[in-house]
Parts: structure tokens; C-alpha cells; sequence
């Protein structure tokens, strides 16, 4: 079965293994990418822009600023580890609310509907395939140019890791809106 990179409904393979057009390791770190996006995605299906800004409390972050975090921590994983250094300050601007979460998330991501997330949530997960599908497989063990207690084997992981912590998080507010 070709696994299926594009398609928000297109069934996945249940399996971890290697994708034409990347490189073995690669390729199944895509397939990791892949099924924590999945997981994201299902946990927002079919709510509302009301619903997406909702906070469950004072210090909550709304399940749409979940979803820009998202892109954002995306973004910033591919300028490490496709640009080879930290993103600067001016580069982080549009996306500091979204990467640090709490007070600036709650007043600055309001306001948009579950596609507008999930287009910006494509074009990051875009990038990124194209980036991958350039590299080697000794690259994933490299140590990061900007990090080198790192290597982009570990950063790629953590994107994965971080947004199935994140679909938790969304299916955990998701149960608990008002109804």
C-alpha cells in the first residue's frame, strides 16, 4: 500500500516503515509525522471558530492557538534544521504569540475557523516534506549547526511528539466545551 502523504481522510497505513522518495529512516520518520498530524487534525474535526477560541480558563490556551503552535513549532524546526541556525528575532515575530502559548496567544489567535488552522498546519508539513525528501539519512544524525547537543533526528521527533502532546491536550478541552 502507497502510503498516503496528503489527504486529511486518506486511511493510513498502521505501519512504520520506509516512503518512496525519501531516504529508509527518513522516510519513516514521515510516517511518524504523518500519523501525529493525523492525530491533531481528528481532534479538531468539525468544531467551530466559537469553540476553537474557547478557553476553558484564565490561564488555559484556546485549541485554535494549540493548532498555530503547531505550524509555528514546525516553522521553527525547519529554520534549525533545513536553515542551520536559530531563528532570529525579526524571523520569530509573526510567530512569537503561537510558539510561547499563554497571555499573547489568548488575545492575538482568535478569530479564524478550523481550515484556515489546518491550511497553515499543510503548507508547514509542505515545506517540510520538501525539504526532506533532499536529504540523506546521515543527515538525521548530524548534529544541528545551532544546537549541536542535537541532531535533526531528535528535533523532527520532538515536532511529532509535541503535537500528539497537543492532540491530548485538544481532545481533553475538545470534552470539556460548553454545549
Amino acid at each position: 500500500m502507497e502510503f498516503p502523504l496528503a489527504g486529511r481522510h486518506a486511511r493510513l497505513p498502521l505501519r512504520i516503515e520506509p516512503i518512496a522518495g525519501f531516504a529508509p529512516t527518513i522516510g519513516r520518520l514521515v510516517c511518524i509525522l504523518t500519523h501525529s498530524r493525523r492525530a491533531l487534525t481528528a481532534a479538531v474535526d468539525g468544531l467551530s471558530g466559537d469553540q476553537l477560541d474557547h478557553l476553558h480558563d484564565a490561564a488555559s490556551n484556546s485549541i485554535g492557538a494549540l493548532l498555530a503552535h503547531a505550524a509555528a513549532v514546525e516553522w521553527w524546526h525547519q529554520v534549525l534544521t533545513f536553515g542551520a541556525h536559530v531563528p532570529s528575532a525579526s524571523e520569530e515575530a509573526p510567530w512569537l504569540a503561537a510558539l510561547d502559548l499563554g497571555a499573547a496567544a489568548r488575545a492575538q489567535i482568535r478569530g479564524r475557523d478550523t481550515e484556515s488552522y489546518l491550511e497553515a498546519l499543510d503548507r508547514a508539513r509542505e515545506a517540510t516534506l520538501s525539504a526532506l525528501r533532499q536529504m540523506d539519512d546521515d543527515w538525521l544524525e548530524r548534529p544541528l549547526v545551532a544546537m549541536p547537543e542535537r541532531n535533526a533526528h531528535w528535533a523532527w521527533f520532538h515536532v511529532a511528539e509535541d503535537e500528539i502532546s497537543h492532540a491530548g491536550q485538544i481532545r481533553w478541552l475538545r470534552a470539556r466545551l460548553p454545549r
